[in-house]
């Protein structure tokens, strides 16, 4: 019997593999939460697609996204970026990047980690909002305008509120697979 997922995923099998193993699974490690901000943040104006398409290269280029190591980039580094090809080559993006991970470190500090502070806004656990179809699921909520508005308040940058909404998806804060999804059971 062929598995029922949700409508976006079925372009290909990279889109499957990322909806079946890794989207709406919750995720409470800061490198993986750094990631995906990191891949979200690009995405704004562009489609997932394409950046999923491009991750291992983004791996490669953003030193695995340590964070640590981003937020030290040199100016040297930031032009290295600016001519890889494998990557989204948006001068702005690269420098909201390298301050995104200062700041996250930042947050780290405050709160003892990313994931307490960024889960905190949620209680710790998954919200669900059971949709019935794509067309059920929102591009933004009240939960993720306050997330936005608290990150840019933090001086993080490419976090509105409609890439906060994406990064609650795909790691898992709120569960947005539809109910004849296979992974609802």
């Amino acid at each position: 019997m062929e598995k029922i997922r949700c409508g976006w995923c079925e372009k290909d099998d990279l889109y499957r593999k990322y909806h079946d193993e890794e989207w709406g699974r919750p995720v409470y490690d800061d490198e993986t939460i750094f990631e995906f901000l990191v891949l979200e943040s690009f995405q704004a104006g562009l489609s997932w697609y394409t950046i999923l398409s491009k991750r291992e290269n983004f791996r490669e280029a953003f030193d695995h996204f340590d964070y640590q190591k981003i937020a030290a980039y040199s100016d040297q580094k930031i032009e290295e970026l600016m001519n890889n090809a494998g990557i989204i080559r948006n001068r702005l993006k690269i420098l909201a990047t390298v301050t995104n991970a200062q700041k996250f470190i930042e947050v780290q500090k405050e709160f003892g980690s990313f994931s307490k502070y960024i889960w905190g806004f949620i209680g710790g656990k998954p919200l669900d909002s059971r949709p019935n179809t794509l067309q059920d699921i929102p591009a933004t909520t009240e939960i993720s305008d306050a997330i936005s508005k608290d990150l840019k308040k933090r001086g993080l940058k490419f976090v509105g509120s409609t890439v906060v909404y994406a990064h609650m998806q795909a790691t898992g804060m709120i569960n947005d697979h539809i109910e004849s999804c296979f992974i609802r059971e």
